[in-house]
């Protein structure tokens, strides 16, 4: 599977881990950026960056590391087409791939360390979606809630 990774500088200390267990997985991984050298990069560039690259299809999924993961969660879900989400226990970033069909996971370096965020990583890049009627049922209404705010003048914000 082709990956993206990027951090700002607050979450590139993970960003090494997460293209190491990627490629260890067997995945194609592309560095979408941040080297940790400048204290006034923002989390929303790489969240724009890697959700572009989503929906163009150079990439399946993407992690992208910041601070504490809900920044960039919430600069990624503003792309249409990306369902991200910031995750610190395994289940949740196993659960949102074959529940939910997440195709973005976001971590916080200066919440989870390096051998959690390993095992998040591995949790999210082997998890599959389920394809069963109500995860499916559930992913329309969620994809119908996009398409109404993407047409509706009522979807700006005011």
């Amino acid at each position: 599977m082709r990956f993206a990774v990027a951090a700002d500088h607050a979450g590139f200390p993970l960003k090494g881990p997460a293209r190491t267990t990627l490629e260890a997985l067997g995945h194609q991984v592309t560095d979408f950026g941040g080297d940790g050298t400048d204290p006034d990069d923002d989390y929303p560039d790489f969240a724009r960056a890697v959700g572009e690259a989503i929906r163009e299809g150079t990439v399946e999924r993407a992690i992208v590391m910041c601070g504490s993961g809900v920044g960039a969660s919430i600069a990624s879900t503003k792309i249409p087409g990306v369902r991200a989400s910031v995750c610190h226990d395994t289940w949740s970033a196993h659960q949102g791939v074959e529940h939910d069909d997440m195709n973005v996971l976001c971590l916080g370096a200066e919440v989870v360390g390096r051998e959690l965020a390993i095992e998040l990583i591995t949790a999210f890049a082997t998890a599959s979606f389920s394809g069963a009627e109500r995860h499916v049922r559930r992913l329309k209404k969620v994809h119908e809630i996009e398409r109404y705010y993407l047409r509706s003048p009522r979807g700006g914000l005011k």
